[in-house]
């Protein structure tokens, strides 16, 4: 009997592990546009499964397609960015006419992603979520670590 307990916490301990390291790996998103030749901060790490599941953020508070005002995207629809936000310009375009901000891919990016993160970090008194160029620019291009 003892031996059974014992083969039961190993197993278990094994498949704790190799869950956790699956998960690790599982819907990272390295953002790299090739709206931009080339970028001036480093790259973006976006651990999708993780927002969706630790963090409970549904797929339409980021994902979107509008019409008559209302998000109708569903799961399968169209996710790159760039489809739509193709307006490539990256320095003052706070300063852009406003239709060209709503396309504008950085402004996109920038406005739901540290949105959010101030949301979450006021809501949950934390400054867990990065707010900062360096919380979340962390990729130098060629290097997905």
């Amino acid at each position: 009997m003892k031996r059974l307990v014992s083969v039961l916490v190993v197993f278990t301990v094994v498949l704790a592990s190799w869950v956790i390291h699956v998960r690790a790996q599982e819907e990272v998103i390295i953002i790299n546009s090739s709206l931009y030749k080339k970028h001036t901060m480093p790259l973006v790490k976006f651990n999708h499964q993780a927002h969706f599941d630790d963090y409970g953020i549904d797929c339409l508070d980021c994902h979107h397609i509008y019409k008559n005002g209302e998000n109708v995207w569903e799961d399968g629809d169209e996710t790159s960015c760039e489809v739509c936000h193709n307006e490539p310009t990256v320095k003052n375009e706070k300063r852009l006419p406003l239709p060209q901000q709503k396309l504008n891919l950085k402004l996109a990016f920038h406005n739901n992603c540290i949105g959010c993160h101030r949301k979450y970090n006021h809501e949950n008194n934390t400054q867990a979520a990065p707010i900062t160029c360096q919380g979340c620019h962390t990729i130098k291009e060629g290097n997905n670590q």
